[in-house]
């Protein structure tokens, strides 16, 4: 598969039912098919990656606007016709009381808190997932490639590129890892070939900070047992013939040591009840506040993943009890919150800025959900057609990139100077460059010696950042 084909390819017809079982998107036979053809793998393998990349085209468009990322994952798919890409068809509830915000329309009865909220937002709506099952699209969407494709076994998460991109600027004070996820379940992807410090940093939200910073016999205990392990490992971190696995597990053993006995560091994973019930008092409400206060604290942390689902509304969507609603007014209390808070607290390292204009916040899920009319069984099923929520870091207010029809089954209107789809890796294009780093950047360390890209293709401008984001 060429470079024109991989591009031909992006230019799918806008117009089509992408479901499972008809149309141009990619159903589980198809997605399988061109996972066995190995998209990366199989372009690589015809080429010596130093012949392509010296073959590479232009320069990265970095915008440098962000110090910090929220990434939400809204795991399990929420409906884009009825949260980011409102449709207000006869099926859509009159309760969802939609308004108007510029170019928005908004269900200002299911998030209210985030329609007061929409002058910082955009969103994105010409957008389209490769794939309708749930494993393989969350993957895609935090990896940004084709999972079954051979580089993709190796491929880290992107908040640990992120990590590892920010690695060199952290200060000596700044003990937090640099990729923390909330909430994280079996859907999180890791930090694959990449060093294992740059892994997501996994905690649960709780009022009392975290687990395990502290040892259950006592920190003389632990700082002797510690001192032990160190002296027992010493000699097998230089010149040992199993590899460097000695050495990069006593730097992940010292990671972990800075953050135990800290009251500072505890201080950040710590809130309190009023916090709590600002937030929603739910666990993403309070993985929002928690996200707050690593953004205030600066410990080094530039990546925060949130996870929060399930949206899979294949029956009674509109269900109040267990449908669409209690999970859309979740998000809103929460993300609602954590933009207010980060809106009205002033930037430490540049004057005149709020910490949300530092901070890039995008919320999406795997992929969208069926149009028009409910399913017999009163939901929505999986569908390539989808949204996201874009804000901070100096992105547009009140603007739409994108329009589809008026049953939200295609896009009419790409909106942005590509005239093609915007793909998951368009969206990591735009946060790596928000965030000031080079999205075609290839690295040769990699297991295969086939080179790892940020985001394959980027360097010949398959895919590049959302620039009308901003």
């Amino acid at each position: 598969m060429n470079r024109k084909e991989i591009f031909k390819l992006q230019q799918q017809p806008s117009t089509h039912y992408q479901t499972v079982s008809e149309g141009v998107g990619l159903s589980r036979r198809e997605f399988f098919k061109l996972g066995a053809l190995g998209l990366t793998g199989f372009y690589f393998n015809q080429l010596n990656p130093s012949q392509v990349f010296a073959q590479g085209g232009g320069s990265a468009d970095i915008k440098a606007t962000a110090r910090y990322c929220v990434f939400v994952h809204l795991i399990g798919a929420p409906s884009h016709l009825d949260t980011f890409d409102l449709k207000e068809g006869s099926w859509m509830p009159k309760d969802f009381n939609p308004i108007s915000a510029g170019e928005i329309r908004w269900p200002s009865g299911l998030m209210p808190k985030l329609a007061d909220q929409l002058s910082k937002v955009t969103l994105v709506r010409s957008l389209s997932a490769w794939a309708l099952v749930h494993p393989l699209a969350q993957v895609w969407t935090q990896i940004g490639r084709n999972p079954v494709s051979g580089l993709s076994k190796i491929a880290p998460n992107i908040g640990s590129v992120v990590a590892a991109e920010f690695e060199s600027k952290r200060q000596e004070s700044q003990k937090l890892p640099g990729f923390i996820a909330l909430n994280a379940g079996g859907t999180i992807s890791r930090e694959g070939y990449f060093d294992p410090k740059f892994a997501p940093f996994t905690v649960t939200p709780s009022a009392q900070g975290l687990n395990n910073a502290s040892h259950p016999e006592g920190q003389d205990r632990f700082l002797r047992r510690y001192e032990a392990l160190e002296q027992m490992d010493k000699p097998f971190r230089s010149e040992n013939p199993l590899g460097k696995g000695p050495d990069v597990m006593s730097t992940v053993y010292q990671q972990g040591r800075g953050l135990m006995y800290d009251a500072t560091t505890q201080a950040i994973f710590q809130y309190g009840t009023d916090d709590s019930q600002k937030y929603g008092n739910t666990a993403f409400g309070n993985a929002c506040l928690v996200a707050r206060n690593i953004i205030k604290a600066d410990a080094g942390t530039r990546f925060i993943q949130i996870d929060f689902g399930s949206w899979d509304h294949h029956t009674n969507i509109y269900n109040t009890q267990n449908g669409i609603y209690p999970m859309a007014r979740t998000f809103d209390g929460g993300l609602g919150q954590l933009m207010t808070d980060l809106a009205n607290t002033p930037s430490k390292s540049t004057p005149g800025k709020s910490l949300l204009d530092e901070t890039l916040i995008v919320a999406m899920g795997e992929f969208g959900r069926t149009p028009g009319q409910l399913t017999g069984q009163q939901g929505r099923d999986h569908y390539l057609q989808m949204a996201a929520f874009v804000a901070g870091a100096g992105v547009r207010g009140n603007h739409v990139i994108g329009r589809t029809d008026d049953n939200g089954a295609g896009t009419v209107d790409f909106g942005w100077s590509r005239e093609v789809l915007i793909r998951p890796e368009d969206i990591f294009c735009s946060i790596y460059s928000a965030l000031g780093i080079d999205y075609t950047k290839v690295l040769y360390n990699d297991p295969f010696n086939r080179g790892f890209e940020y985001v394959p293709f980027a360097k010949y401008g398959t895919y590049v950042p959302i620039n009308e984001l901003w």
